[in-house]
């Protein structure tokens, strides 16, 4: 953190106060009172007149460098510095010109051979610790800060020194999680000066980061001391009820903001702030075009302004136009190369394309320009755990009414070796049998595949196994198969076509009979920015038994709740064998089901998470009477660490479809992830990205 210059050192007009310059006096109080431009100009025609006044000199120097002609100002302190090499008053400026001009390497040489000629001087130290501070040794900053309030108790510019020195300091505590340490250095800044606003909203930074909302919304109410600041509170307490997920009362207390803040618009960075965290809360609360409308107008207030293209880039990150973000992202990065917004705002919006690469290239450039920053970080370690190989353990125990048990053990994994390329592995052991006729049956099930993302919109997958089944007068192997590409023709659509190749295994006499299926199917996905979606299936199988069956599943949802995700709906299921083998499978003729259900499901990131759903309908068998269906499903889990999971479930069915044995199904049983290596195995690629320039 850099302190303003009229912070950097203490104003060394001591020359002001010489009886022989009264003549200069309003050129002084130009000097005092920030007037630099007038104060140069002034001293500039005095100096017409006596080209020799050491005092003018000084002066027309010190009010070249504060107007912003800081080079020049180091030049001519440099010229003085010959005329007189033992005037210490001249060397003083010569020192704060070195850090108007930000040589601050040069500045702290120099200083510290002024502390060997004077070590008890108070702008000498005070210079030296605000230099310390521009090179960011704040700890050293801030011993020397406090000696130079030793030598001059009280003093205004050593104390907001101070405080800046240790604004610093704690963030530099922060970026490296030291939370406890920081927010105590800001404490003591709340001593020198209460209620001072640089100092509450750094605090309240930390807040946010380590999640302690309420701590952060005391913070924000502390700062509500004008109506200026006022405003800038309200629009930090519509930030923590998004992050409460209250965003109802985000978009109340934004539009409270939006409406105090017209009295200030003639103050652009407040007002403007405003709007935007206005509009964010419509976005939250998924009024997008009013959003719309509003960033609009803002547009055409502020046509070529980055923070509007990023509100624009944000729209489309929400309304899934994942591409007109990126297009928002990358003019904002043509503007300012260093944007925080559009370097972290393209790699996540390059993640929702699908292009990891890069994704992770633009968060490495994020890190670049803001080090340690933690939405970046965060970025990149959820990037590498979804290329991090895993194994996954899944054991299930499944009941019928039909008196058959079965427990099944499978094992998986997959093992990413680039962001585009992954190999499958699975194996399943599965034994079954009838408690009511003691037949029983083993299969082993493994299978080889691969995934391959050729972009954002097409994935393949496809597997090559072989089942080895044991059944209670035969012995055989097949081969499974399966294929599957996964499309995204278009926004908020995903369309998937496939073949699978499986062993009919529900119980011991299926296994026994041989039978094969070979599955064709069509499955499509569509959503909606207005919380409405339809997802349908279709699925043909064709048997080595010669039967066959179509089976769709169509179902409209409707989302209540985004966080947690609350979903309802209506669902329609429809069966149909061409042959009826009542005597060996579930194969109606025609089998209807109309039910309506709803589900929750947690935050899956969070340490414990879950899943619930429960559906209620009515299914028509052939011609028999209408029956009650009804399905429930749950499932909990805990994260024990970024490596490693733990999942518990149970699901009850009386969907006659539901399994092929009848009308009553009970499963239950649990499932371990474990990702045995730390990174990528590709990380020394990824790694490279980050000195890609």
């Amino acid at each position: 953190m850099h302190l303003r210059s009229s912070l950097l050192g203490f104003f060394l007009l001591l020359f002001c106060t010489f009886l022989h310059a009264q003549d200069m006096r309003p050129g002084f109080d130009l000097l005092e009172t920030g007037k630099y431009v007038g104060a140069k100009n002034y001293f500039e025609q005095v100096l017409k007149k006596y080209p020799q006044n050491r005092t003018a000199k000084i002066c027309y120097g010190r009010a070249i460098g504060l107007s912003g002609n800081s080079k020049k100002a180091v030049s001519i302190f440099t010229q003085l510095k010959k005329e007189y090499p033992d005037d210490f008053e001249i060397k003083l400026n010569y020192a704060e010109s070195l850090l108007w001009n930000k040589n601050f390497g040069m500045a702290k040489d120099f200083y510290a051979k002024l502390l060997e000629e004077d070590p008890t001087s108070f702008p000498v130290v005070l210079g030296y610790a605000n230099t310390l501070s521009n090179l960011k040794k704040y700890p050293e900053a801030l011993q020397w800060v406090n000696k130079a309030l030793v030598l001059s108790a009280g003093n205004e510019n050593a104390l907001t020194s101070r405080k800046y020195i240790r604004l610093g300091l704690a963030f530099t505590l922060s970026q490296n999680k030291e939370y406890e340490k920081a927010l105590r250095l800001l404490d003591l800044n709340l001593l020198d000066f209460p209620g001072d606003k640089d100092t509450l909203l750094n605090r309240v930074t930390i807040f946010l980061t380590i999640n302690n909302l309420e701590a952060a919304k005391d913070s924000y109410q502390k700062l509500a001391t004008n109506p200026k600041d006022s405003i800038v509170a309200l629009n930090g307490l519509a930030l923590l009820s998004h992050k409460k997920n209250k965003d109802k009362q985000a978009l109340h207390t934004a539009t409270i903001a939006v409406q105090k803040v017209e009295k200030f618009k003639n103050n652009n960075d407040v007002w403007l702030s405003t709007q935007e965290r206005f509009i964010q809360a419509l976005l939250w609360n998924r009024k997008y075009k009013k959003a719309k409308l509003e960033i609009k107008k803002l547009r055409e207030e502020f046509p070529n302004l980055n923070r509007i293209s990023n509100l624009e880039a944000t729209y489309g990150m929400y309304t899934n136009n994942f591409d007109i973000s990126l297009d928002w992202y990358k003019l904002i990065l043509n503007n300012e190369q260093n944007s925080f917004d559009g370097n972290l705002g393209i790699a996540n919006a390059y993640r929702a394309l699908g292009l990891d690469s890069k994704a992770y290239e633009y968060a490495f450039k994020t890190l670049d320009y803001y080090p340690k920053q933690q939405d970046a970080e965060k970025l990149i370690r959820k990037l590498k755990k979804t290329h991090t190989p895993f194994i996954e353990e899944k054991t299930t125990f499944t009941f019928d009414n039909g008196d058959n048990d079965a427990v099944s053990i499978g094992l998986s994994s997959e093992i990413p070796l680039s962001t585009k390329f992954t190999t499958l592995f699975n194996y399943i052991y599965r034994t079954t049998k009838n408690t009511r006729t003691n037949v029983e049956a083993t299969s082993n099930d493994a299978s080889l595949g691969i995934r391959y993302k050729f972009n954002g919109q097409m994935t393949f997958l496809g597997a090559l196994g072989i089942n080895n089944s044991d059944a209670f007068t035969t012995n055989f192997t097949q081969v499974t198969a399966a294929t599957i590409l996964q499309t995204k023709p278009f926004k908020l659509q995903n369309l998937d076509i496939g073949y699978k190749r499986e062993l009919q295994n529900f119980n011991a006499d299926l296994i026994d009979r041989e039978i094969i299926m070979n599955n064709y199917f069509l499955t499509y996905n569509l959503g909606t920015n207005f919380n409405l979606g339809w997802y349908t299936q279709y699925m043909y199988t064709s048997q080595t038994d010669d039967n066959t069956r179509n089976l769709l599943f169509t179902s409209l949802y409707y989302s209540l709740l985004n966080r947690p995700i609350l979903k309802t709906g209506i669902n329609y299921q429809y069966l149909a064998f061409k042959e009826q083998l009542p005597e060996l499978y579930f194969s109606p003729r025609s089998f209807h089901l109309g039910e309506i259900f709803a589900e929750i499901v947690s935050d899956s990131e969070k340490k414990w998470f879950y899943q619930v759903s429960t559906a209620i309908g009515k299914q028509f068998v052939d011609d028999d009477p209408a029956s009650l269906a009804f399905r429930a499903e749950g499932k909990f889990g805990h994260q024990f660490s970024d490596r490693f999971m733990s999942v518990l479930y149970g699901k009850y069915s009386n969907i006659a479809s539901a399994t092929a044995a009848g009308f009553e199904y009970i499963e239950f049983g649990f499932q371990l992830r474990w990702y045995f290596l730390k990174s990528p195995i590709f990380n020394k690629k990824i790694e490279a990205i980050k000195h890609t320039k």
